[in-house]
């Protein structure tokens, strides 16, 4: 999964190399929460990813975010939880939230 620092490390890499890069980081979390409160994921542009905001269908749908983040430069708050039909979908059925910040670097 990598620690904070090489998840940042990476994400400064592919921006240096002129690739479009988004950080997801867990902002709140309630219940069955896979990952902690601060946890990163780092997007490269070509779907590359480094770090864990959550596991399973949510970090996916979490990448496929991220990728739309970088295209539009609008960060999103995205949630996850067992009272989001979405969150049936993903696989939080077992009574967490997540709340994931997704940011553009520059």
């Amino acid at each position: 999964m990598g620690d904070t620092e090489e998840i940042l490390d990476k994400a400064a890499e592919w921006a240096e190399a002129g690739k479009g890069v988004a950080l997801a980081t867990v902002v709140t979390t309630w219940g069955s929460s896979p990952r902690p409160v601060g946890s990163k994921l780092a997007v490269g542009q070509d779907g590359a990813f480094v770090g864990s905001v959550s596991g399973g269908c949510v970090e996916g749908a979490v990448v496929e975010q991220a990728l739309e983040v970088i295209k539009s430069g609008e960060p999103r708050l995205l949630d996850f939880g067992v009272t989001d039909e979405q969150a049936w979908d993903v696989g939080l059925a077992c009574g967490g939230k997540v709340q994931i910040f997704v940011e553009r670097v520059e």
